[in-house]
């Protein structure tokens, strides 16, 4: 299998301002702030500039929010178009219809990604200004008491505390308290929600493909735990095409769940994080079933029907995808070598 083709699908739906789009479609022609920091987890490992240029465009839409990021590291928002926006147009600016934006998922998922690019001599940050940013960001969060916080969490929906939502903010303050200032308190706030709320994901959810968020790429749970959420998931959410994202999910529910494409990869990526190296030769198996010639990973297939959905390719389902099979095949080349 080809995995080079991941990256000419990936360039399709990168913009000139060096954000991505969702997807192709025309549903997901949008800009997510945590789609982005999915899609170029596979640049963090490579010389070029895409890891960066994603970072910086981030980083120029959050200096033309800043006045907004300032209200609210001081007053908590009470609507949802008070929060800092989960999505935006192709521009980078705000799109005047209503939204699940509460999504503090999100800002930890930049914050963690700014500080992984750091760790691994990325040039994310360009200037003081950046830096103001990140600082800002971290101020926002604990306004938020985002330990305590509802949310729409990662799937956009009901509010409520979300487990994962809480674990980006403790793996994006942890990951930038060497750039910006943290207290050390708003980080173990945060770690005590997950010790009494883990492994489920919230009042209403036992578990979710959120959670594996926490074991790759964010690393914050013992290997204890994450057997756990990876064993719920594995065996109450895996399906043929991909995992559910929890039971009873209403999104493209025709009969069944919707099972999500990137749920095979991110399991795989999971177990390589726990060195269990016979699941991960499982999961390989399962992604390249799922993984089409031309590398148009879509996002799901509908429950019911196991046909894809309009939102194909789903740019975060083949960063995915390419993640674990591209690790891979390094490997052999290595072994080969």
């Amino acid at each position: 299998m080809n995995v080079d083709k991941a990256i000419v699908v990936l360039d399709k739906m990168r913009l000139p301002n060096g954000a991505y789009t969702a997807s192709t479609s025309q549903d997901y022609s949008y800009v997510w702030i945590r789609d982005v920091v999915y899609t170029v987890l596979p640049f963090l490992h490579t010389p070029c500039e895409r890891y960066e240029k994603a970072y910086h465009s981030l980083l120029d839409l959050f200096r033309n929010y800043e006045w907004k990021i300032d209200i609210h590291t001081k007053k908590k928002p009470v609507f949802l178009f008070e929060f800092i926006h989960a999505r935006y147009s192709k521009d980078l600016t705000e799109i005047p219809v209503e939204w699940g934006h509460a999504q503090n998922d999100a800002i930890g998922a930049f914050l963690w990604g700014i500080g992984e690019g750091i760790s691994h001599g990325k040039k994310v940050i360009r200037d003081q200004k950046d830096l103001e940013i990140v600082q800002k960001l971290v101020h926002y969060l604990e306004c938020l008491q985002y330990w305590q916080a509802k949310d729409n969490g990662m799937w956009e929906e009901n509010m409520e505390i979300h487990a994962s939502s809480v674990g980006a903010c403790v793996a994006g303050l942890s990951a930038v308290k060497m750039l910006v200032q943290v207290d050390e308190d708003l980080i173990r706030k945060g770690q005590e929600t997950l010790r009494f709320m883990l492994p489920h994901e919230s009042e209403t959810k036992v578990t979710d493909l959120a959670l594996l968020s926490l074991i790759y790429p964010y690393r914050i749970v013992d290997r204890q735990t994450a057997l756990q959420i990876i064993n719920d998931v594995s065996t109450r959410l895996e399906r043929k095409y991909g995992c559910i994202r929890y039971e009873n999910d209403r999104y493209y529910n025709e009969g069944s769940e919707a099972e999500w494409c990137f749920g095979l990869p991110w399991l795989g990526m999971c177990y390589l994080e726990l060195g269990m190296t016979d699941k991960v030769q499982e999961y390989i198996r399962k992604t390249k079933d799922i993984v089409p010639d031309n590398w148009e990973v879509p996002e799901l297939y509908i429950g019911g029907k196991n046909v894809p959905n309009g939102n194909t390719p789903l740019a975060w389902a083949v960063s995915l995808s390419y993640l674990l099979l591209a690790t891979v095949e390094d490997d052999v080349k290595k072994i080969n070598l």
